[in-house]
């Protein structure tokens, strides 16, 4: 594979492992980001002295942020549940929910995203008086503001919203008339996330069926800490486009001492009918799905072609970003800017976008963005 310059690749600029300053420059495509996962601390802190919530564990922004991050790694998923409810506390506002958003955008276009698809719950946003409609309205909003301050800061993306539904609750159905309802007003598809144990995916048949007769696009949460069963019933019981995450397909394939692959049937479905796999490596390692990036499954399933994509999940528990994904994988798989560019088509030909659209990103945005970081060496 590229990674080790396997395609005869000599010149500094193609075959090269990338440094950190072309891997911010390079486009990128985001599938999986949470909004209540990714605020700036700095926001946190202001919306809660403007709102009056005190249950903030810091008040000064850089502590709150290191406290994020140290919750996600505790080990403790009590403490890592906790960190979401202090986003979403501060976000149950028309003002602060298009303030969240808008700088979402900005921070994403900054780091080179093009084209992001970022999810939350509208459910999870009603404590202070809004409606459903009314999220979902003052989030896109957010959006579009931070699309034109990305252009005029001189940079490009566009972002989609993905409405998720709770796995725990009951209104995934009123969640998928709403993703349906806003279409083609800034919303790509649907969504549920929530713990897996317990909560299987055939518990919102109703909600999945509708989406199907209406033609819309939906991921299912799958295959993070559950494993196969998670996956199978994502798939073939509910007929999700992706998995978000769907990292435990590791567990259907085997690798014999001598090296040789051999997937079993689920891991093979998934391979043959090119299901993206919304892979989130930093995010696994907090969660204990990997134990190492070095062992994380991206390796072997990058390797083995399957149509895996990489994201950040929660920017703000994991400390990072899709430049520091990518970082830590070219540090460890010696992954060049051709990996790169493989894994962010792969994005692109997975998102909820109408296909011509796609078609235009990958051949008017992201190939000539790869092939002129390619080229730099060239003038040095």
């Amino acid at each position: 594979m590229a990674g080790d310059n396997g395609r005869g690749e000599g010149s500094a600029g193609r075959g090269a492992v990338p440094d950190g300053d072309r891997i911010r420059r390079a486009p990128k495509v985001l599938l999986h980001d949470h909004l209540d996962g990714g605020l700036r601390p700095a926001t946190i802190v202001d919306i809660a002295r403007e709102t009056g919530y005190s249950g903030l564990p810091e008040s000064d922004s850089e502590r709150l942020g290191a406290w994020f991050r140290e919750a996600a790694d505790s080990g403790s998923l009590e403490r890592y549940l906790e960190t979401f409810a202090h986003t979403c506390a501060v976000m149950q506002t028309r003002d602060a929910l298009v303030r969240v958003a808008a700088e979402c955008a900005e921070d994403l276009a900054a780091d080179g995203v093009v084209y992001a698809e970022v999810r939350y719950a509208p459910e999870q946003h009603l404590q202070g008086g809004l409606s459903l409609e009314q999220v979902v309205e003052a989030v896109n909003e957010g959006f579009r503001e931070g699309e034109r301050r990305a252009h005029a800061a001189g940079r490009r993306i566009r972002v989609g919203a993905l409405l998720t539904a709770m796995r725990h609750a009951a209104r995934s159905l009123e969640i998928a008339e709403l993703a349906n309802r806003y279409r083609d007003l800034g919303v790509v598809g649907f969504d549920i996330a929530g713990a897996e144990a317990g909560f299987p995916p055939t518990r919102h048949l109703d909600a999945f069926e509708y989406l199907k007769r209406e033609n819309n696009h939906f991921t299912i949460h799958a295959g993070e800490a559950f494993g196969l069963p998670s996956i199978w019933q994502a798939l073939q019981w509910c007929g999700a486009d992706r998995l978000g995450h769907g990292v435990r397909i590791i567990d259907d394939i085997h690798v014999a001492d001598d090296g040789t692959v051999k997937l079993g049937r689920l891991a093979a479905y998934v391979r043959d009918k090119r299901i993206p796999l919304e892979l989130c490596p930093t995010s696994n390692l907090q969660t204990g799905a990997a134990t190492s990036y070095a062992e994380h499954p991206i390796g072997l399933l990058r390797r083995l072609y399957f149509r895996a994509t990489v994201n950040t999940d929660n920017r703000l528990m994991s400390g990072t970003s899709m430049s520091r994904e990518f970082e830590e994988l070219v540090r460890t798989f010696h992954y060049t800017l051709d990996d790169m560019q493989w894994f962010t088509v792969n994005a692109m030909k997975s998102a909820f976008i109408p296909f011509d659209e796609r078609l235009a990103m990958i051949n008017e945005v992201i190939k000539p963005g790869y092939a002129g970081l390619k080229s730099e060496w060239l003038f040095h």
